[in-house]
């Protein structure tokens, strides 16, 4: 198995932290990190003790749900919480920051911005993270590679193509779903 990078290593954190997202319109995860150590997380969802989209809908105004606090927000409000400093941080996210976020995360100091998706990138918040000085870079991430059944869900689905074949599927509707099952594992079957 090859050892995974910091970078990969932190956004995949970012991604599991987006898994409490309370979010229905897009679930975004991020943490602080200084010195290889994470300092803080966050992840979009409502106020401590509202109501959260997942049960009662968002609430949009000018396209933009304000029921929530954006992941960065809440990352850097827990920081700010406890009194952890931020200056010379870096952060990762899920997805590129919005304006006020990207806004929130120079004021704090962090130095370092990374994210696996863009979502609606700004001009002026990579304008404005140029002129701060902050580095930006984007870590494509495979969500798969935190799906930690991946190897008993690739043994079901060449079970099921077993099964196809044995009773009797037609060949080229069998190598459709070889082919699905391959590109979905990005890896070769042994049939």
């Amino acid at each position: 198995m090859e050892r995974i990078t910091w970078n990969q290593f932190f956004m995949a954190q970012s991604h599991l932290l987006a898994l409490r997202s309370t979010c229905t319109r897009l679930a975004v995860g991020a943490i602080i990190v200084r010195e290889h150590r994470v300092i803080a997380g966050g992840y979009n969802g409502s106020i401590s003790g509202g109501d959260h989209c997942i049960d009662h809908g968002c609430y949009v105004i000018d396209n933009h749900c304000v029921r929530t606090v954006h992941a960065e927000m809440n990352a850097l409000l827990q920081c700010a919480k406890y009194g952890t400093q931020t200056n010379g941080a870096a952060v990762y996210v899920t997805h590129f920051p919005c304006l006020p976020c990207t806004k929130s995360i120079i004021q704090a100091g962090i130095s370092h911005v990374y994210y696996a998706q863009d979502y609606k990138n700004h001009a002026y918040a990579i304008e404005l993270l140029q002129q701060a000085g902050v580095e930006v870079v984007q870590v494509p991430f495979d969500e798969r590679t935190v799906d930690f059944l991946q190897q008993e869900k690739l043994m079901l689905y060449m079970e099921m193509l077993d099964e196809l074949r044995v009773n009797g599927a037609l060949p080229e509707k069998v190598r459709s779903f070889e082919q699905r099952v391959n590109e979905l594992f990005a890896q070769q079957l042994s049939v």
